[in-house]
């Protein structure tokens, strides 16, 4: 075997594990993508002799490629009509050790609180949380000191546990009230869909100004049901299929086999908290089509 097949395959063992790591900082499968290309790139033309952990070292590459990814995008998204979601991402490769491994704080809820954070923040979560590196390493990666990467972790760690639920949902009892809700929103029963909504829950939608979305998050039962409702009154036709996306439940909303929307729901054990609509097509193009669930 020559020396860039070894390296081809080398890389090739830890690629799903890279394309986790720099969508958990960038949030787009397309510029995930081309992060793990530039990180190969980089890999093709080391020193492999210095290097003692290929895995962590690889994951260090990518982050740090993502994050300049990330402040790229910073123009892109002042430009974006509405709220701006990640993209869905759909499993990648056939290993059940990959899904487990991309599953694990690839979720909507968690993608939208490390929106919030600046790029050193949120790329410093992901080395340190995710991956469990040494602080060491994250501060020769980021170009920071210790001291520095250290705070910069302390604020990324309270800011994410003061957004995350406490208590984490039956994944069965998570699935009952989604399931009630796309029903009681399928037939048409305001009420319904009202009580399975938390008094103070969020709907978020990005629709990129190419598809019909709120301009703005919508706060409340009765609002949220009464935007719904009027989307729907537009949009009939739709067939809905669950699915697993971000290593969650997930519905997809499917006009004329391609997918319209791809639909997050939060829960506690008794309502829904918190929904996010992803309508902008630009952002659905890894979705698969409706014929591929029969």
């Amino acid at each position: 075997m020559s020396t860039e097949e070894t390296l081809a395959r080398e890389f090739d063992e830890h690629r799903s594990v890279l394309v986790g790591a720099a969508y958990r900082v960038v949030g787009s499968v397309s510029d995930a993508e081309d992060v793990v290309q530039e990180a190969w790139l980089r890999w093709a033309g080391v020193d492999h002799e210095e290097v003692r952990d290929t895995r962590a070292y690889l994951i260090r590459i990518t982050t740090r490629l993502a994050l300049n990814r990330l402040r790229e995008q910073k123009a892109r998204r002042e430009q974006y009509v509405g709220p701006w979601l990640p993209e869905p991402l759909t499993p990648i490769g056939d290993d059940p050790a990959d899904t487990v491994e991309l599953a694990d704080s690839v979720s909507m809820a968690m993608l939208v609180v490390l929106e919030t954070l600046t790029p050193l923040e949120r790329a410093t979560f992901v080395l340190r949380e995710v991956f469990d590196l040494p602080y060491d390493e994250i501060a020769e990666t980021l170009g920071r000191s210790e001291t520095a990467v250290r705070q910069l972790a302390h604020r990324a760690r309270s800011h994410v546990e003061a957004r995350q639920p406490r208590r984490p949902v039956d994944k069965a009892r998570h699935n009952e009230l989604t399931m009630q809700f796309m029903a009681a929103a399928g037939s048409g029963d305001f009420h319904q869909v009202v009580s399975l909504l938390a008094p103070d829950a969020v709907l978020i939608s990005d629709g990129g100004g190419k598809k019909q979305a709120a301009l703005r998050p919508i706060h409340g039962a009765d609002k949220i049901a009464r935007w719904l409702f009027g989307v729907l009154a537009r949009n009939e036709g739709y067939e809905i299929r669950m699915s697993t996306l971000n290593g969650q439940s997930a519905y997809i909303a499917y006009f004329d086999d391609e997918p319209d929307t791809v639909i997050f729901m939060e829960t506690t054990d008794d309502a829904i908290t918190d929904l996010y609509l992803i309508r902008n097509p630009d952002k659905l193009t890894t979705v698969p089509p409706l014929h591929a669930h029969e």
